[in-house]
């Protein structure tokens, strides 16, 4: 069982500060957190293989294609923001 004097203790080796009444009700919640964990530790989990993700995904991936793209001029032909065929943009 979680006392209050262990949260208090907690709480001050973090450098933090509990209002009065405070370390009881940490120590309730901490009690709730814990017996919720006991409880997943009471679960039968022998035939159950191991989730590294919460649902089945596979992985989606495409054949890269070529595709027709622009060519240098066409790209650069609508700015005036432009040095040695790259964009320019302002200065940080």
């Amino acid at each position: 069982m979680v006392e209050a004097e262990e949260v208090e203790e907690i709480a001050d080796n973090a450098r933090i500060n509990l209002e009065e009444g405070e370390a009881e009700k940490f120590a309730e919640e901490f009690e709730n957190i814990l017996s919720t964990f006991q409880k997943l530790e009471e679960i039968d989990t022998e035939d159950v293989e191991p989730a590294f993700h919460p649902t089945e995904t596979e992985s989606e991936t495409r054949e890269d294609e070529v595709e027709e793209t622009l060519d240098r001029e066409e790209v650069f032909q609508n700015t005036e923001n432009e040095e040695d065929r790259y964009f320019k943009g302002p200065s940080a």
